[in-house]
């Protein structure tokens, strides 16, 4: 059953959970949103190795959610790992249009009590948007602790109480 269904330009999408036929095609949407935000970051995996990660652990073990359009294309995906916003990208044609927020908001929504996540340090878009809807940066490291070796900072919510 949908989480919601929301107005969105060219068309409704639907957030739902992702099943074994979303596992490619969110893939698919993680690869273009990648490449286009992050040209100078080496990728860990190559492409078959991102989809095979999307189809044997991602959507299987971890809350993945996909945002749907009417024609049944994958726009957006989060992925929540325990307490870790762990993937939340939306297909660069959709971006700037409310999805990215929508899909934080559902995070948010599955984890009242906080969230973490980790982003590259020169993902200057992904750390305004996070920094904007509340989150702050509580820790830098030098990258040695991914598989990119890419200097990266973790990102904190915790609700206002």
């Amino acid at each position: 059953m949908p989480h919601d269904v929301y107005p969105a330009p060219g068309g409704p999408l639907t957030l739902r959970r992702a099943g074994a036929a979303d596992a490619l095609p969110a893939a698919a949407v993680w690869l273009r949103a990648f490449t286009a935000a992050l040209p100078t970051v080496r990728r860990a995996h190559d492409d078959d190795g991102v989809r095979a990660w999307f189809t044997h652990v991602v959507v299987p073990s971890r809350e993945t959610w996909v945002a749907v359009g009417e024609d049944g294309a994958v726009a957006g995906l989060l992925v929540l790992d325990g307490d870790e916003l762990d993937q939340l990208y939306v297909d660069p044609d959709r971006q700037g249009r409310g999805l990215g927020g929508r899909l934080l908001a559902l995070a948010k929504e599955r984890r009242p009590a906080g969230l973490d996540l980790w982003t590259f340090q020169v993902n200057a878009g992904a750390r305004r948007f996070y920094e904007r809807h509340g989150f702050r940066a509580v820790e830098e490291t030098d990258g040695s602790r991914n598989e990119e070796r890419e200097p990266d900072v973790r990102y904190a919510w915790r609700p206002a109480v």
